[in-house]
């Protein structure tokens, strides 16, 4: 089994969706020992912004494609292979002013190409990633799973929605949260990686 682990956070060692990441990780090699980890980190190393070259390399066909075209499109297809490659995925996302954070968008941005990881079709649009789990694993410095600031989480939905555009549906969320306040620190990471079964 092959693991693609996506890591949007700033934090480095520090963060919490990161280390959730790891837990939902430790608990899947312990499942499939002979697996292989792939770290990918859109903190460290972004994908750019979409910008009118990528767009226009996007709908140019690739031999037709000028020496500019085909460095733009580069991150795309490294991004669309390595999600190909792998069995499960399993993304960190810290929540950073109620949504996620621009690196992790900007992957996104450059894995969804159509004709390539989705289509359309006369019934409306299909997802061409199947058959692979996804794991995310949200950190949050308070309580956004019910509550009242439950409606302020726009990162789990717009995430579920795009997963699920481009064919991936079988995701789990995992979450720790509250480690901003006092009653939930202690426990909150351990909370988030006992709430996942692989």
């Amino acid at each position: 089994m092959q693991i693609l682990q996506i890591i949007s956070s700033a934090q480095g060692a520090n963060s919490f969706s990161t280390r959730l990441s790891q837990g939902i990780i430790d608990k899947l090699l312990a499942a499939e020992p002979g697996s292989r980890v792939v770290v990918r980190d859109v903190a460290a190393q972004p994908f750019p912004h979409l910008e009118e070259a990528h767009l226009q390399a996007y709908l140019t066909p690739t031999e037709g494609r000028s020496p500019e075209q085909q460095q733009a499109v580069q991150h795309s297809d490294e991004a669309i292979a390595q999600v190909m490659a792998a069995d499960v995925l399993v993304i960190g996302v810290p929540f950073y002013n109620f949504s996620i954070p621009s690196s992790l968008k900007s992957w996104l941005d450059h894995l969804t190409r159509a004709g390539i990881t989705f289509r359309y079709t006369p019934t409306g649009p299909e997802g061409l990633i199947t058959g692979k789990k996804v794991y995310l694993a949200v950190a949050s410095g308070g309580i956004y799973s019910d509550g009242p600031m439950q409606a302020y989480d726009f990162a789990t939905p717009y995430l579920r929605l795009v997963l699920r555009f481009l064919g991936l549906t079988d995701v789990t969320l995992a979450r720790v949260e509250g480690v901003k306040l006092p009653d939930f620190q202690a426990t909150a990471l351990q909370k988030g990686i006992d709430s996942v079964a692989v």
